[in-house]
């Protein structure tokens, strides 16, 4: 009896370990629930639902292959490698395959696994599945990880030319085994249920996952590298929750990307290969995860960084995570993202930045705040997303080049479009106040805050903390 150990990995179809179980034999599906360390890791009840959700549609889905889904809890990850031994000892499981994960904890959990498992005699397999290129196959000419993206995404352009990744075939229903399936649970503990309107923004399984995929690259993905930076605009895929659960996988996005650019991501549309370099984006903070480890340890990828003045502002750090900055792009973002768990990526950098750079706050607290709320949190980007704007990260922005909020909301929601449906209070005004509300504005619906910073202010606060460090200093 053969074991898939199943992760963010929520489907049946492209999914490389379950094809290889299946391959060597009758086979049976286990998913842990680890509460303590999702708290620990602060995933957001947002995404612990979604994975329940796909869990669900999961079990019938291997159901029809008479694969059944067995459940079991591991509350934190140092209790996995007892609970998996004793389902393959109850089972007779002679091999457990699994799909790679990245990060430090995850890295552990696995190699303990595989200690004990190897133990009893029983095999760990593990398999590249939830990237096109195995991290420390990518490497610079001195054999480091790359720190530069345009540097990484020319050798991955190589090697896709070379050799693009082929798609997992599906398994065949295999004959029934005399297992019963586990009920998946609606919730666990420690983590509320979403409202069921956040719950209907992001319907559960694959053949969702599938649609929303093929709908995009029928045809916005070509006008992709602009209606992106469109918050107002549904311009993206909306497929990033579905591909961090592993609901849809890397090379079902790569494929039917090129399938819609005549099998090209250097030249054709240029939306479409925008869009393949967001993959690879998404590629390199994965790689940068495995080969510069403590960027998954709270710790700044360019280390002079870690001895920034970070101020200590408990009342401003609220009011922007609560919206009531004063400073409408970024209140909108920051309501977006609590309301629906997802937040336009425009607007995810331009929140960052006000906070690290204009607010001169911890970026560690932004970083925390979205993965606490995101649908579609993934620490690897997430992290890479938050010390690129905090410039504290690899390829990050300089340093003294600072967003100004205002300016981002006016080029990119001119008419106050989005801005208006966030913030209702300022529906009064017009496109070009409504980017920054007059004081004392006696007509405001509501109690819309003055700003909580100047914003030169700010930028100039910013730019002397940088600019004062030790390792600058004596440069």
């Amino acid at each position: 009896m053969q074991l898939i150990w199943l992760r963010s990995d929520l489907r049946v179809h492209d999914n490389t370990a379950l094809a290889a179980a299946c391959a060597k034999g009758p086979t049976l599906a286990l998913y842990l629930l680890s509460p303590g360390q999702w708290q620990a890791h602060d995933d957001s009840p947002n995404k612990v639902d979604f994975w329940l959700r796909n869990l669900k549609q999961l079990s019938a889905a291997l159901k029809k292959l008479h694969i059944p889904l067995l459940i079991r809890e591991a509350d934190t990850w140092d209790k996995a490698p007892k609970v998996i031994a004793q389902l393959c000892k109850e089972h007779g499981i002679e091999a457990v395959h699994c799909n790679e994960e990245y990060g430090v904890n995850e890295t552990r959990r696995d190699d303990a696994v595989a200690a004990l498992l190897d133990e009893q005699g029983i095999t760990l397999e593990r398999y590249l599945d939830q990237l096109l290129f195995k991290p420390g196959s990518v490497l610079t000419k001195g054999g480091t990880y790359f720190q530069v993206f345009s540097q990484f995404r020319k050798v991955c352009y190589e090697r896709l030319h070379h050799s693009p990744p082929a798609l997992v075939a599906t398994p065949k229903a295999q004959k029934p085994v005399h297992v019963a399936a586990d009920k998946v649970p609606d919730h666990v503990k420690g983590f509320a249920t979403p409202s069921k309107t956040l719950q209907q923004m992001w319907p559960a399984g694959e053949d969702e996952a599938s649609q929303r995929l093929k709908v995009f690259t029928d045809q916005p993905i070509e006008h992709y590298k602009v209606e992106r930076d469109l918050p107002a605009r549904p311009g993206t895929s909306q497929i990033s929750a579905y591909l961090a659960a592993g609901v849809v996988s890397p090379r079902q996005c790569l494929h039917s990307a090129l399938n819609s650019n005549r099998g090209e991501f250097e030249s054709g549309n240029v939306g479409v290969v925008t869009w393949i370099s967001e993959l690879i984006w998404r590629e390199f903070y994965k790689h940068i995860l495995v080969g510069y480890p403590r960027v998954s340890m709270h710790r700044a990828f360019r280390l002079e960084y870690e001895a920034l003045p970070w101020r200590n502002a408990p009342k401003d750090l609220q009011a922007w995570q609560e919206g009531r900055t004063g400073i409408p792009i970024v209140d909108a973002a920051m309501r977006q993202l609590v309301a629906t768990g997802w937040m336009h990526n425009r607007l995810r950098m331009i929140a960052a930045m006000f906070l690290s750079k204009n607010l001169l706050i911890d970026w560690r607290e932004g970083e925390r705040f979205f993965m606490q709320h995101l649908i579609d949190g993934d620490l690897a980007s997430n992290n890479g997303g938050w010390q690129w704007s905090a410039s504290t990260g690899t390829d990050s922005v300089p340093y003294f080049r600072i967003f100004n909020p205002v300016s981002q909301s006016m080029r990119f929601d001119e008419q106050g479009v989005f801005l208006k449906q966030w913030l209702p209070e300022l529906k009064h005004l017009d496109s070009k106040q409504v980017h920054a509300p007059p004081a004392g504005d006696l007509f405001a619906d509501g109690d819309y805050p003055a700003p909580i910073v100047d914003l030169k202010e700010g930028r100039e606060r910013a730019l002397a903390a940088f600019k004062n460090l030790p390792s600058r200093k004596t440069k």
